[in-house]
């Protein structure tokens, strides 16, 4: 249950700001950038499994980040935006590797069922419900419960909680749940993970589950 990341790269960036708060929403970890050329840098270091990319950009355009993906094996799934509405600018944009399509204008809500679908193909199968220690996660419809008792979770609660359970008891790192369960712009000296980590932990309840390892993260023994 590894949340999902996406790279938008959009060079209006009130669209990109737009598309980028309406998945994070939906607990999705969501880079933004607003060039080719800066898409090709990210995606040269980082595992996303899902980009939404404009065709139209500057420096590099989406057409040319979409075939350097292809050419370089990239895992991520390919949502190309464009404000052309013909078959062939479709047809075009398909044909270069993109997995999916859409005009603008479009609907946030159609934008975000595509992305999700996109992702779940992007990803080996996960279990829908994970459980250890007494507690019960089921990701898909938000609920989690421990020893019977539903625990209401925000949304970065929850991711985080599905990182440990899907570790399967060994220690994940505070690095690691920056780079899964936040985005690239989160500061790396940030305390966020903790501060989250102990509303995790009051929620949870007693005894604690939880196990804090200085230096090296955190673990569901």
């Amino acid at each position: 249950m590894t949340v999902m990341r996406v790279l938008v790269v959009e060079d209006e960036k009130l669209i990109a700001d737009a598309i980028a708060e309406w998945l994070r929403r939906e607990a999705l970890a969501v880079d933004v950038v607003h060039d080719g050329d800066r898409a090709l840098e990210l995606l040269a270091g980082d595992d996303y499994d899902v980009v939404v990319l404009d065709r139209d950009l500057p420096l590099v355009d989406g057409d040319t980040v979409c075939r350097s993906m292809i050419e370089s094996g990239a895992r991520a799934r390919v949502l190309m935006l464009t404000a052309a509405s013909a078959v062939h600018e479709r047809v075009a944009g398909l044909s270069l590797g993109a997995d999916d399509y859409l005009s603008k204008p479009f609907a946030f809500t159609e934008l975000s069922a595509r992305v999700h679908a996109l992702a779940r193909r992007s990803r080996p199968a996960a279990p829908p419900v994970l459980q250890r220690a007494g507690i019960r996660v089921d990701y898909a419809r938000r609920e989690v419960h421990r020893d019977g008792r539903p625990v209401p979770l925000g949304n970065r609660e929850l991711a985080l909680l599905a990182e440990l359970m899907r570790a399967e008891g060994a220690v994940v790192s505070t690095e690691e749940l920056l780079t899964r369960v936040w985005d690239e712009h989160i500061d790396p000296f940030t305390n966020i993970v903790r501060v989250t980590m102990l509303k995790l932990r009051r929620k949870l309840g007693d005894p604690p589950v939880i196990e804090t390892f200085p230096g090296a993260g955190y673990r569901i023994p």
